[in-house]
């Protein structure tokens, strides 16, 4: 009879196990300081996005959907070290409008969706 430590070894065999690391950015300036930086943070952003280094990142919504100024990014690099670099060359990190820790994460399991419609060029995400 299978143990449960076996029967977690079964399910976890075929899973992703791909190393990411999260940022996870705390507001420290009010939302003016976030407006005076948001353009050079969404450069800096679609930069990692275009090199292939991002492969996530938005702002975190409280349950009545305010925005404290609060994000995540999850970047694809080797290290925390290299994670930590990114980060702190963030705009908002560097002009004080925003903290950080990095997190090493595991994808292990999930799914993603995506449609491409030869007929108009169009590229649908789920």
């Amino acid at each position: 009879m299978a143990t449960a430590d076996d029967r977690i070894r079964e399910l976890t065999a075929p899973m992703l196990r791909k190393k990411l690391y999260v940022v996870l950015s705390m507001a420290k300036g009010g939302p003016d300081a976030v407006k005076a930086n948001l353009i050079a943070h969404l450069e800096y952003m679609i930069e990692l996005e275009k090199r292939g280094v991002l492969f996530a990142s938005g702002p975190f919504a409280e349950a009545d959907g305010t925005n404290r100024g609060n994000g995540m990014t999850i970047l694809r690099v080797a290290s925390a070290e290299e994670a930590r670099g990114i980060a702190a060359g963030d705009p908002f990190v560097v002009n004080g409008v925003r903290t950080f820790e990095v997190r090493e994460w595991t994808l292990m399991e999930g799914s993603l969706g995506v449609r491409v419609n030869f007929s108009d060029r169009s590229l649908e995400l789920d």
